[in-house]
Order: C-alpha cells, then sequence, then structure tokens
C-alpha cells in the first residue's frame, strides 16, 4: 500500500470510529404506556390512540408499561391475550359489546424510581356498542392520568408521576435526561474523539516521512 492510500485509510478508520461512537451516544429511549390491539395470534402497534379507537364485540386491546425508543422498538403486553378465556365468565347481552383488556403495568427494572409495578391484569368490560378503549379502561382501571397533549401517563395509578419522559442509553433504572449540557460528554464520544486524534496523528507522521524520505 502506498502512503497516500495508507494515509486516506486511516483518516477513514477515524471517521468510522467517530460517527459510530457518536451514535452510540445519543441513544434513549422513552419510558410510557403503549396500546396495542389483538390481531389473531399476536399483538400489533396500534394506529391510533384509545380515546379514538372504538373496538367492536370481542376485540383484545392491550397496553403496556416499558421502556422503549419507539413504537418499533416497543415492549408487547405479556399473559393470556384470549378473548374467550378473558370473557368467559361475561355473558353476552343485546345492546353491548365486550371488549377484553389486558394490562400489563410492566417490570421492576422498567419501573420509575422508588416505584414497583403492580401485577399484570386482564377484565372484560361490557359497555356500549360506540365506547371507546378509553372509556372501557376507565371503568376497570382507575384512575387514569393523562397530559396536557392527551398522551396516556398512568393507569390505575401506576407510575405516580412522570409521563413518556426520556431515559438515557435505554438503561430504565437511569434517572430522565436533565440538563445535559452540563453533563459533559460521553465516555463513548471521548473515546471516540481519542480515536481521531491517534490515527491523525499516524496520517500526519506518514506523511512526513514520505517527504523527508
Amino acid at each position: 500500500m502506498t502512503s497516500r492510500r495508507r494515509t486516506a485509510t486511516l483518516l477513514f478508520l477515524a471517521a468510522f470510529l467517530f460517527s459510530g461512537n457518536a451514535g452510540q451516544a445519543q441513544a434513549a429511549g422513552y419510558r410510557y404506556w403503549s396500546f396495542w390491539e389483538r390481531d389473531g395470534n399476536q399483538w400489533t402497534y396500534a394506529t391510533q390512540g384509545p380515546s379514538t379507537a372504538r373496538p367492536s364485540d370481542g376485540d383484545v386491546q392491550g397496553f403496556r408499561f416499558a421502556v422503549s425508543e419507539d413504537s418499533g422498538d416497543a415492549t408487547k403486553p405479556r399473559g393470556t391475550a384470549d378473548f374467550a378465556t378473558i370473557c368467559a365468565n361475561t355473558p353476552a347481552q343485546d345492546g353491548r359489546k365486550r371488549i377484553a383488556l389486558v394490562i400489563d403495568f410492566g417490570t421492576t427494572t422498567d419501573a420509575p424510581s422508588g416505584e414497583t409495578p403492580p401485577p399484570a391484569r386482564t377484565a372484560c368490560v361490557p359497555t356500549t356498542p360506540d365506547a371507546t378503549t378509553a372509556e372501557a379502561l376507565a371503568a376497570v382501571a382507575k384512575p387514569l392520568r393523562y397530559s396536557t397533549n392527551a398522551l396516556l401517563c398512568a393507569i390505575a395509578g401506576y407510575p405516580e408521576a412522570g409521563c413518556g419522559e426520556q431515559v438515557e442509553g435505554k438503561q430504565p433504572t437511569a434517572a430522565p435526561k436533565k440538563n445535559t449540557e452540563d453533563r459533559g460528554p460521553s465516555l463513548g464520544l471521548l473515546a471516540g474523539t481519542a480515536a481521531v486524534a491517534a490515527l491523525g496523528a499516524a496520517a500526519v507522521w506518514q506523511a512526513r516521512r514520505r517527504r523527508n524520505g
């Protein structure tokens, strides 16, 4: 390999290492309640919020509290999600529909500091034909808490505080990100910067050696 090509390779590697570490330093998730719909034997992320969704008789709706980056990364509800099982003791009624709810409060690692998630629960809710999922949820899991932007923040009072706060590096036990400008650069970013400096110095040394050789 010629000196010029060797120099270019070193600079490329430096840029690659820096960009990779910088991307890792910015990784973050959010702690929130996600809303799901049961499609056959699997959960699918709901395309609308519980306050506007109007499920039909026999539908299964799910909620999961967890730390996730986005809808593609969201954690699904666990446990039984079969309508026949959840509504086995709730007979059909004329002029009413039955909605099966699965409420998964998540794990201790997803919980905000100082809080313990309640056990997961299911409920069969007989309600009016035009009722929304939010109305069915309010009938069996009060108190509900919403943000000023209508984001569902708490079910059955859990969590006690917070609403969709950011969590650094998807580490569920970390505190929400605050005053990030005062925290200084991350270790990953410092390592990437060090790599750039070292490889850049090597490139300069190679160039000087070529001129003086």
